[in-house]
């Protein structure tokens, strides 16, 4: 057995010696964890791929008949994510990913939400990637019916027949790249940090898009609503992550050479770290709930031409994204947002650019441009920088002269130019404040999907007053379906509202916890 593969199996669910300090920290150098529970990267980096595989297509695949299974694949270089790409109607992940990035992948590390066919894994070692992640689970070459078809004689290894047959041969092409290969191929998945699926979940009930729909609709039960989706998602996400049951699971991994990971208690603690992620991704999708919300544009955002406008002062032609594409890139966001070193607020940023025509990846027309929280500057010390809150009188004791917002990290480390002829889209989980307002208009960005819960309102050391009169930028704004929308509606239909002073934004509070213990005895929502 290779050096890598021992490495990666010495426990599944445990980060190699010296990782965890890192991973404790994001952006800077302190080990000291002055924060509250948050996802480490290697998980954060599993979820996006995850969460990738199940980016919206126009044909999804038929999980019972298809030979090759859809993959996400996210590229990281010195901790950044630089690429995100899932399997489309003709290339498979790797292949986009090579496609995109070619030479440039030397060096990165690639995580996969299930291991690569050798097709894939062949090109990408020959790129020179130093690391390889994948979710040991149903391989890209599907062997579902393979295991199923063994399921009577688990003990077998002879080669199956039809698709069985691929499966076994391309298993045996992946070991043998693998054990000549200069990457570190590996499995890295590690436990949640202790109560970040309870912080998770507390802050998914009370996120930006849940407030929103708890303001439109305060008799709502929200407890409610929020339970159900979870459920839903999670039903969903296992069935489509989880390989069934823990014999279909043995017998995958015995069928891709894997028999060690088959040994206890090695086998348990990677099923459940696993189901640790599904439950963490499902909270985070459900705090974006479907029922009649999405993101629809303001109405006004972008003035009408007139003879004295100029093309080149209007955003680029863009005829639109469907609810499920942009539900998808802010989930993105919002995991994100669960590396943020702020102790009050997470919030995360995604900024795709859509391209003149659509490859044949998953992504169609769309290109990662840059990603980023809210953290402390890169390389400082954490414990230097002040931790009060907003509640703290002594103004240079506070968080938001020294933290850097997730919009500027996502400007910062981007991934490609933004180019003036091509619609480039932010995604963004809170309100942009006055201090990204001139980054985000000097940059290119042309269009903006967030919520507007703190627009116009003016908290002191952040304020979101610039957002309203923000021109040339198509603001996309999470609210009720115009259809969906009565006149005793709190909010105006483009997802505007009224200037919010600091008292008025106090006795907003104090409704909103007045709606929250309201909830439980609240009917259902319809």
């Amino acid at each position: 057995m290779e050096e890598s593969e021992i490495r990666s199996r010495a426990d599944p669910g445990q980060s190699m010696p010296g990782r965890h300090t890192r991973d404790s920290s994001t952006q800077t150098d302190s080990r000291l964890q002055g924060h509250g529970p948050r996802l480490s990267k290697v998980n954060l980096f599993t979820l996006l791929s995850l969460w990738m595989e199940l980016f919206p297509q126009e044909q999804p695949e038929d999980d019972g008949h298809n030979e090759i299974r859809g993959m996400g694949l996210v590229v990281v270089r010195d901790s950044k994510v630089v690429g995100l790409h899932c399997s489309g109607p003709e290339l498979h992940a790797g292949q986009a990913a090579i496609i995109q990035h070619g030479a440039g992948l030397a060096d990165c590390q690639l995580y996969f939400s299930r291991r690569p066919c050798a097709t894939c894994l062949k090109m990408i070692i020959n790129a020179g990637v130093s690391q390889i992640s994948f979710w040991p689970g149903d391989p890209e070459v599907s062997m579902l019916r393979s295991a199923s078809a063994n399921h009577s004689n688990s003990h077998s290894r002879s080669p199956p027949d039809g698709i069985t047959e691929d499966a076994a041969l391309d298993a045996v092409a992946t070991e043998k790249l693998k054990s000549n290969s200069r990457p570190h191929i590996c499995v890295l998945l590690q436990p949640l940090a202790p109560g970040l699926a309870q912080f998770v979940d507390e802050t998914s009930r009370e996120c930006d898009f849940m407030e929103r729909v708890t303001d439109d609709e305060p008799g709502l039960n929200k407890e409610e609503l929020f339970n159900r989706e979870r459920v839903r998602h999670l039903k969903d996400f296992s069935r489509h992550l989880l390989v069934r049951t823990s014999q279909l699971h043995r017998e995958i991994l015995t069928h891709m050479g894997l028999e060690n990971f088959c040994v206890e208690p090695y086998f348990s603690n990677l099923r459940n770290n696993m189901r640790e992620l599904v439950e963490v991704l499902a909270a985070v999708a459900a705090g974006v709930p479907q029922q009649h919300y999405g993101f629809y544009r303001e109405q006004h955002s972008t003035p009408e031409p007139s003879p004295a406008t100029t093309k080149t002062s209007l955003p680029p032609r863009h005829e639109g994204l469907s609810q499920e594409v942009v539900r998808h890139c802010i989930i993105q966001a919002r995991l994100l947002a669960y590396r943020t070193e702020d102790p009050k607020v997470g919030v995360g940023a995604v900024i795709w650019a859509k391209g003149p025509s659509a490859g044949s990846d998953g992504t169609g027309c769309l290109y990662l441009v840059g990603c980023g929280y809210n953290a402390y500057p890169a390389g400082s010390q954490y414990a230097e920088y002040p931790q009060m809150d907003n509640k703290q009188e002594d103004r240079q004791r506070r968080k938001y002269r020294y933290i850097i917002h997730a919009e500027q990290n996502a400007l910062t480390f981007r991934s490609r130019h933004i180019k003036p002829d091509e619609p480039t889209m932010l995604f963004v989980t809170k309100c942009p404040c006055d201090e990204c307002i001139p980054l985000i208009r000097g940059a290119g960005i042309t269009h903006i999907y967030t919520t507007d819960q703190d627009r116009d309102k003016d908290k002191g050391d952040i304020s979101y007053l610039r957002f309203s009169s923000l021109k040339n930028i198509s603001k996309f704004i999470w609210q009720r379906s115009p259809s969906g929308c009565s006149a005793s509606s709190p909010h105006r239909a483009n997802g505007c509202v009224g200037k919010h002073s600091r008292q008025a934004e106090q006795e907003s509070h104090s409704t909103k916890k007045l709606c929250t213990n309201r909830s439980h005895d609240s009917p259902t929502v319809s």
